[in-house]
């Protein structure tokens, strides 16, 4: 899970990486070069990134920021920031349930659509041109501001500004104005192989497939997969199962189809994977992101 912690302008933030809420915002200023480990999130994530020299990678891809750059990384995505130097890392990090966005989307408008888009582009960076003085910006600041607020209806407050800021992401994803900044490939034999494993997550996929379809040897997928994500080819592959699942359940799909659907073979092994990746047991009601 994540660990963007430094100097904090915001709410504690105890169990960052952790989401217990239907949205989180923080903004955080690292004044030392740190290391940060790959990591994913079983809810969506925006950074609004504002100074640093920083390298980002999702999902094998490079981006190299500029001020006020906009990242969006889907839930299940493995991304870490790479610290090029001792100049202050600032960014404001906002945490969003996937089901929330669910919630408040409707035929004729989705708030999930700026990361449906990046997926789409195969891009997770927006370059706004002067995003700090759009309405976008102005209607973070204000969001960020009422987390320090006692006033009148403060939450209710909050989640209005929330959905605003929503509305104007998604807004300025669906104009012409900007850019889904082109990645550069850290490694392309990499994004290769997420790309064909998240293409058949659902199917029968074992490492012995995944090296016969690249023509690579079992003991070097394996060793060539975790030196580049940090994670094992089986641990990636009951996580992004897990999602899959997640989204099943909280979308009334019964609990042993969901299992099954999302390409677990074993019941039990889907159950105690569930019941430890998200702290509940799978049920047909609302989860918590």
């Amino acid at each position: 899970m994540d660990t963007d912690c430094g100097d904090v302008r915001m709410n504690d933030i105890e169990k960052i990486g952790y989401l217990n809420n239907d949205f989180e915002m923080f903004h955080i200023i690292d004044r030392q070069r740190r290391e940060f480990a790959f990591h994913y999130h079983d809810f969506n994530k925006i950074i609004i990134f504002i100074s640093g020299n920083i390298n980002y990678t999702i999902e094998g891809k490079n981006y190299t920021l500029k001020p006020y750059d906009i990242i969006l990384v889907n839930a299940g995505e493995i991304h870490r920031p790479s610290i090029l130097d001792n100049t202050t890392y600032e960014r404001i990090i906002i945490y969003v349930s996937t089901q929330f966005l669910k919630n408040y989307s409707e035929q004729d408008y989705n708030l999930n659509y700026c990361f449906e888009r990046a997926k789409s582009e195969h891009s997770n960076v927006l370059r706004i041109h002067s995003v700090e003085k759009s309405k976008l910006y102005q209607v973070c600041l204000e969001l960020e501001q009422s987390f320090s607020d006692q006033a009148f209806a403060k939450e209710l407050y909050q989640k209005i500004l929330f959905l605003e800021f929503m509305i104007q992401l998604n807004r300025t994803a669906i104009s012409n104005h900007i850019n889904y900044l082109d990645s550069t490939i850290g490694n392309a034999k990499l994004v290769q192989i997420l790309d064909y494993i998240n293409e058949h997550l659902v199917e029968e996929l074992t490492i012995d497939r995944i090296a016969s379809h690249f023509y690579l040897s079992r003991y070097y997928l394996m060793h060539f997969f975790k030196e580049e994500t940090g994670y094992t080819i089986g641990n990636y592959i009951t996580e992004k199962r897990l999602l899959i699942a997640k989204n099943l359940v909280q979308n009334k799909t019964p609990i042993t189809e969901a299992c099954y659907q999302s390409g677990f073979k074993n019941y039990s092994t889907f159950y105690r994977a569930f019941k430890k990746a998200f702290h509940t047991v799978p049920k047909n009601s609302q989860l918590i992101d």
